[in-house]
């Protein structure tokens, strides 16, 4: 069994250094970048199946790193790693596109927990078969294709890529900068009018009490 790949953006190299190790006894395999721009670098030349990003470091912040990843097509899940502690910071982070954060210090066991937890939840390096969305739905992660009753049912584009962000962020409050970013590129002009009807859409098909709206904020799928 091949091990699972962790990409880590640490400028402390003693962190670094004891977080890698601690991984790798773990059974990861672990590639480290201490600069903004070598992990960009990295990035684009390497698949992860997990990215561990502290966010101060020399060059590109880690919140502009995987703001411009996402936007490029990366959805390997991520987490911060940041001393980082005010309410804004950490919208801010969830924003750029992360699926956790975690704040320093912390314990390497509760690091190891949450990684697991988000590898065990995503779904976008798993060649494997349906995810059941509720009786009768299920949703196809190889074909990308939305099943009710075994029967496919046809969305628009921005309803596939919507669904496919909810499934992937299950449980978890996606703001609606993030939400914008997935769905529309950057000559496009984000509408806040289309998202509800996709929203509305996807409600229709998979419940509405799948979607769950956070005033002023975005929407969480209830798994």
């Amino acid at each position: 069994m091949s091990k699972n790949r962790v990409f880590l953006l640490e400028d402390d190299t003693n962190l670094s250094e004891t977080i890698a190790e601690f991984l790798e006894d773990e059974g990861f395999e672990v590639d480290t970048a201490y600069t903004g721009e070598e992990a960009e670098e990295r990035l684009y030349e390497n698949r992860y199946d997990l990215l561990l990003l502290d966010v101060n470091v020399p060059g590109i912040n880690g919140f502009e790193l995987l703001k411009a990843a996402r936007k490029e097509g990366v959805d390997t899940p991520a987490i911060y790693i940041t001393s980082l502690d005010t309410l804004e910071s950490l919208e801010e982070g969830y924003e750029s596109g992360a699926d956790d954060y975690i704040r320093k210090p912390f314990a390497l066991k509760e690091l190891l927990l949450r990684i697991e937890s988000l590898l065990k939840r995503n779904f976008s390096h798993k060649p494997n078969a349906r995810i059941e969305i509720a009786p009768g739905i299920t949703f196809d992660t190889v074909g990308s294709t939305l099943y009710k009753n075994d029967e496919p049912v046809s969305l628009q584009p921005k309803e596939l890529t919507l669904l496919k962000l909810f499934l992937s962020k299950a449980g978890e409050v996606i703001g609606h900068e993030t939400i914008y970013d997935h769905l529309w590129s950057y000559e496009e002009t984000p509408s806040e009018s289309s998202l509800r009807t996709y929203i509305k859409n996807l409600r229709k098909i998979i419940g509405k009490e799948k979607i769950v709206s956070i005033k002023r904020y975005g929407y969480r799928y209830q798994p």
